[in-house]
């Protein structure tokens, strides 16, 4: 075993040519580990006679003191080294202009199915919802369209079997919340619904927002006082409103409501074929009959319905001229709201 000196020269040696943290490790563990250089001097000072074990003890206790201050101080240097090596390699332009990650936004069929809920429901009206996958019976039948019933072929609709269907309109809700319920109700439906049509004005799948009101002495003054309210909120105070004699079978008396054409301001345009008006949904007083399906005394109780697409109010509000546009999730469009 060479004698501390030499140690000393063999180590600085070695420490000199160490060129990272893990060489220093390997040096430590070399002299000071359990099977080290210094640990085996210091487990011979037993084999020492008594007087010379002192002097010796010192000299290895100062040499591992020397080596560990002078690891520790390589070992600082190197941490450095490497530190600006990374730092460097990974330094950052600060010059670069930042990137920008846009935020997205509500789709505008969203943003106007909110306004028209809040409208409704700030005239005391509830929400209502039901399944998307309708009977026969609730979609048509309930609502005084039997099988073969005319007022059936209004309605392209996707089949599942012959009694269950994609409903077509969300009128099916105000008959499961009949069954349920007793009058007084005030509510609208709004959801999703489905018809077999597609070009500028229709999709497959669009939404609707349907309203009943049932009491004991409801009248068609009610319906245009609602409605106007529900229209004026919507397209603003000044927005002319007409009542067109129409018919639905699940309502009596029917009609349509217009709205003075938002393109042209009643001047006539191809958009509202020079009438200068333009129907934005349809109402009525609710059938007898639909009352009877649902077990309601049709002499007790009057109520008035209305339906409504979505699409159609905020191609209006907007003045949008192609349903789908809505659904190709161009970013282009959308940023617009």
């Amino acid at each position: 075993m060479p004698d501390n000196d030499s140690l000393k020269k063999i180590f600085l040696a070695e420490l000199n040519i160490a060129a990272s943290v893990a060489e220093l490790q390997q040096l430590r563990v070399k002299y000071l580990g359990k099977k080290g250089a210094l640990t085996a001097q210091l487990k011979s000072l037993s084999t020492l006679p008594a007087e010379e074990r002192r002097s010796f003890g010192k000299t290895v206790n100062d040499l591992k003191e020397f080596i560990e201050t002078e690891i520790s101080a390589r070992a600082s240097v190197l941490g450095n080294a490497d530190l600006r090596k990374r730092l460097a390699s990974e330094a950052i332009d600060v010059t670069l202009p930042g990137k920008y990650t846009p935020c997205g936004s509500e789709h505008p069929i969203n943003k106007v199915l909110k306004e028209i809920t809040d409208v409704f429901i700030t005239m005391g009206f509830g929400v209502e919802e039901g399944p998307q996958v309708e009977l026969d019976y609730y979609n048509f039948e309930a609502l005084n369209m039997p099988k073969n019933h005319p007022a059936r072929d209004m309605q392209d609709t996707f089949y599942i079997t012959d009694d269950v269907m994609l409903r077509t309109h969300t009128s099916p809700v105000q008959i499961r919340v009949m069954e349920q319920k007793k009058p007084p109700l005030r509510f609208i439906a709004p959801g999703k619904v489905y018809r077999c049509d597609a070009d500028v004005s229709h999709t497959p799948m669009f939404h609707q927002v349907e309203g009943l009101m049932v009491d004991t002495d409801i009248s068609f003054s009610d319906l245009k006082g609602v409605l106007e309210t529900f229209i004026h909120r919507i397209f603003g105070p000044d927005t002319p409103v007409r009542f067109r004699p129409s018919f639905f079978p699940f309502t009596e008396p029917s009609a349509e409501v217009d709205i003075g054409c938002v393109f042209c301001k009643r001047r006539g345009c191809p958009v509202c074929k020079s009438t200068g008006w333009l129907e934005i949904l349809g109402a009525g007083m609710v059938n007898p009959h639909v009352f009877e399906m649902v077990g309601y005394d049709p002499e007790a109780y009057t109520g008035f319905a209305f339906g409504m697409g979505v699409e159609r109010i905020t191609m209006l509000k907007y003045s949008i001229d192609d349903i789908r546009l809505f659904y190709e999730n161009d970013i282009r469009f959308l940023r617009q709201f």
